[in-house]
């Protein structure tokens, strides 16, 4: 099925109006605070751009900078998501600072590339909850048996691309999976230590923070 076969949507995300289609999961109005987090932050960041791992429609990560001058590279691989991140990108009068990447999260970014500040909002749902979910796309949900596939690879991402002083905002299901963030992180020795967390209405936000000073 073609683009223009859909109708597509907007949605009201703070102040910003967001494009997308049935075919995606559906911009959720409480993720706002993970931009909020991500903006409140980014004063006291080293200076780089942002990163946005599994961006969507790019939401995110554009309220996240649309008050700052920071650049931010979206990173998803969905061609259909990395189109209408693009849309959206220009819409908001963002365009020249944002690069959308299609790709997996772990191939689309160069070796010596480093960020800020990183947003991830991976797939957490585990394979045999989906079924509560008929609404929503699998590939954009689906987070393998115990919801953290994607996520671990997040974090992953974020280890090796986080400069020094920098932080991640990552978006989870529950609380039991942020102490397997929090698990994940220690053991694996990662660089990383987590600073905050907080469960809201939909799901769960973990604050990261670099291990190593700026």
């Amino acid at each position: 099925m073609h683009d223009g076969a859909l109708a597509r949507k907007l949605v009201d995300f703070g102040p910003l109006q967001i494009e997308f289609d049935e075919r995606m999961l559906v911009p959720r109005p409480w993720t706002e605070l993970q931009s909020r987090w991500a903006a409140d932050l980014l004063p006291q960041m080293p200076e780089g751009p942002v990163l946005e791992l599994c961006a969507g429609p790019g939401h995110i990560g554009l309220l996240a900078i649309q008050q700052s001058d920071r650049s931010l590279v979206q990173v998803d691989a969905d061609p259909l998501a990395c189109t209408y991140a693009r849309r959206n990108a220009d819409r908001a009068g963002l365009g020249g600072r944002v690069d959308v990447r299609r790709g997996v999260m772990e191939e689309a970014l160069e070796p010596d590339e480093g960020f800020a500040l990183v947003i991830a909002d991976p797939p957490w749902v585990p394979t045999a909850d989906v079924v509560h979910h008929p609404n929503d796309p699998l590939r954009a949900i689906d987070g393998g048996a115990d919801g953290l596939d994607h996520v671990r690879t997040s974090l992953d991402v974020i280890s090796r691309h986080l400069l020094p002083g920098g932080a991640a905002v990552l978006q989870v299901g529950d609380l039991d999976q942020v102490d397997a963030v929090q698990q994940y992180v220690e053991t694996r020795l990662l660089g990383l230590r987590m600073e905050r967390r907080r469960r809201v209405e939909g799901g769960a936000i973990v604050g990261l923070a670099s291990a190593n000073p700026a």
